[in-house]
């Protein structure tokens, strides 16, 4: 019985969480819709393979259809299946967006925490790189740092032009810009668990600095690291569709909802559609992680009852 009621208590903060997350009307729909997004991406080569479709293959006669039961969504200007596209680049956009932000946290988790905990010159240090970063121009850094030719700095020739590096080197370039709001959090998170009694508990047990940082102080900020996490995931997606709409993110033939846009510049006028899509779904995941976020916050903030 003792077990029992150990389990029961153990599993029951996490049924609180997920009935408060479940009040949030628009982060309950937000879930719903990322997930329904993030299945239909990973499932697009099994649905294309079911199709008989090859969304890269171009077709210059049949350019610019419109719906049909062979094309869902119609074709694009070369011809290429329009709906296998948009989840060919929904696949990508989520990638970098996920891997990004995951990235991000790791790097602003370790600094935030570090900086807090130690204090001292080195929080000043790492301080003033934080803020370095954040004054620096975002977009003209990005452009930059995705302007260098890997192959000047020693990265082999088919590995820089393969297609997953590209998606790599674009993960890496938007997770160096992005921790910076995570590492402020947890530094704030981990100044106030410092002086909590767990904290000076287990230093008075002799505990090393580390083991405190990453055992204690860590999984307590895990609610305001998962929220700044889930908000970061779409500020990342506008930067990889930026870069990609540059011609700097993600290449053709590979799809990316900014790509698409920038293909669809030229034919507005012609097939508005083309462009319509790719930004609607931008727009649309973008404020639904958003929502989610927001969701989290309140269902994470045991002082937050609202009702919606």
């Amino acid at each position: 019985m003792t077990d029992m009621a150990a389990g029961t208590r153990a599993g029951r903060p996490g049924r609180l969480v997920w009935a408060r997350l479940m009040r949030h009307r628009l982060a309950q729909a937000s879930l719903v819709f990322l997930a329904v997004l993030l299945v239909l991406s990973l499932s697009a080569p099994l649905i294309a393979e079911l199709r008989g479709i090859d969304p890269t293959a171009t077709d210059l006669f049949r350019r610019l259809e419109p719906p049909s039961a062979e094309h869902w969504l119609g074709t694009d200007d070369l011809g290429r299946d329009l709906f296998q596209r948009l989840l060919d680049g929904g696949r990508v956009s989520l990638l970098v967006g996920i891997s990004g932000a995951f990235l991000s946290a790791v790097i602003g988790a370790l600094i935030g925490v570090v900086s807090g905990y130690l204090g001292g010159r080195l929080d000043s240090l790492l301080m003033r790189l934080t803020d370095g970063v954040i004054a620096l121009p975002l977009l003209p850094l990005l452009i930059v740092l995705a302007a260098i030719d890997p192959r000047k700095i020693g990265v082999p020739a088919e590995i820089a032009q393969s297609e997953t590096f590209s998606l790599y080197r674009i993960v890496v370039i938007v997770a160096l810009t992005g921790w910076t709001t995570v590492a402020r959090l947890v530094r704030a998170e981990t100044l106030s668990l410092k002086a909590r009694d767990f904290t000076r508990a287990a230093q008075a047990l002799g505990a090393r600095p580390e083991r405190i940082m990453f055992r204690h102080i860590l999984p307590n900020a895990a609610g305001t690291l998962v929220v700044a996490t889930t908000l970061s995931i779409g500020t990342l997606i506008l930067l990889e569709s930026t870069l990609s709409f540059l011609g700097l993110g993600t290449q053709p033939p590979a799809a990316s909802w900014g790509n698409m846009l920038t293909g669809a510049q030229e034919l507005l006028q012609q097939a508005p559609v083309l462009a319509l899509l790719p930004g609607l779904l931008i727009f649309l995941t973008v404020i639904a992680f958003n929502f989610l976020g927001d969701g989290l916050q309140d269902a994470l903030d045991p002082r937050s009852e609202r009702r919606q």
